[in-house]
């Protein structure tokens, strides 16, 4: 589950998994350990974690006292048992966007002073898939092609002082015709730009650590998803 807490990173991991070499610089061992904001500090693997824990950290995490946590990996046998709390603490909202492909390009939206991708939420009875191209061709104004799925990835916010999460499936696409492209600006959306990976790696300073997940996901799958193409 890629969870985005106050946009820091929180990893839960699947039984049997466990963070990647390099990804961490702090064990902390839960079923021997209390859990207080003094010890997440940078990158944090978290082990034996349940789902009190779980409750914890996400006071912690929400706090107004700032942390000086980066990222959290967090591993678990109870992994669904997990899940399925975390999703009763807030109103889950189902949400599907798009990674725009043209030739080595990609286009980035600038809505509300962030740097982002396209997404929106997904209709009653609508297929992620359908959602994220619709959303992509109503925020922009461009036809694209839907390519393979990237990652899904799950981020807290508040709306009307209610606690949010949103759930979005990410998909790769090809631009289509973008001849028309313009912004939506119902949508806060200011302005869109195609970017040069470079381009969207300065981007991604002024951007959301979901938007940035997504393509770091990508960047890693790129043979699957036909960059070089």
């Amino acid at each position: 589950m890629n969870l985005f807490v106050n946009d820091i990173p929180v990893r839960i991991l699947k039984p049997g998994r466990k963070p990647e070499d390099g990804s961490y610089n702090h064990v902390i061992d839960a079923k021997n350990e209390v859990i207080s904001k003094a010890k997440l500090i940078h990158h944090v693997w978290l082990q034996n974690v349940v789902t009190e824990d779980i409750q914890v950290i996400l006071f912690l995490l929400n706090s107004k006292v700032p942390t000086n946590l980066l990222s959290l990996e967090i591993t678990t046998e109870h992994y669904e048992e997990i899940k399925e709390y975390i999703k009763s603490q807030f109103k889950v909202v189902k949400a599907a966007g798009g990674l725009i492909r043209k030739k080595d390009k990609f286009l980035m939206i600038y809505r509300l002073k962030k740097w982002d991708l396209p997404k929106g939420k997904k209709e009653n009875g609508e297929k992620y898939p359908k959602t994220a191209v619709r959303e992509v061709e109503e925020e922009c104004n461009v036809s694209v092609k839907l390519g393979k799925k990237i990652c899904t990835t799950w981020h807290t916010y508040t709306m009307n002082k209610s606690n949010m999460i949103k759930h979005t499936k990410w998909y790769a696409m090809d631009i289509v015709d973008d001849s028309k492209m313009k912004p939506a600006l119902e949508e806060d959306i200011e302005e869109l730009r195609w970017m040069t990976q470079k381009e969207v790696y300065h981007a991604l300073e002024n951007s959301y650590r979901s938007i940035r997940f997504v393509f770091e996901v990508y960047y890693k799958k790129t043979e699957d998803f036909g960059l070089n193409d």
